[in-house]
């Protein structure tokens, strides 16, 4: 089977963006979580206010960072 590189072929279709993988949702769900947990020292120390840090915990597991869509 021939694979054709996009790049060298406008007529190629795009290639769609990989979606992060189960581990990757499930590592941010426990981070999300532990994050809820943080008193507010701890919150301070890693830069974040409580109403912050509270919405981020709130955020669902597919809601994730857009930092992981822009591959």
């Amino acid at each position: 089977m021939t694979y054709i590189n996009s790049a060298s072929c406008p007529c190629a279709p795009s290639v769609p963006r990989r979606r992060p993988g189960l581990s990757s949702y499930l590592a941010l769900w426990r981070s999300r979580r532990a994050l809820a947990q943080l008193d507010a020292k701890a919150l301070d120390d890693v830069g974040l206010d409580p109403a912050t840090a509270e919405r981020e915990a709130r955020r669902m597991f597919w809601d994730v960072p857009q930092t992981w869509t822009n591959r």
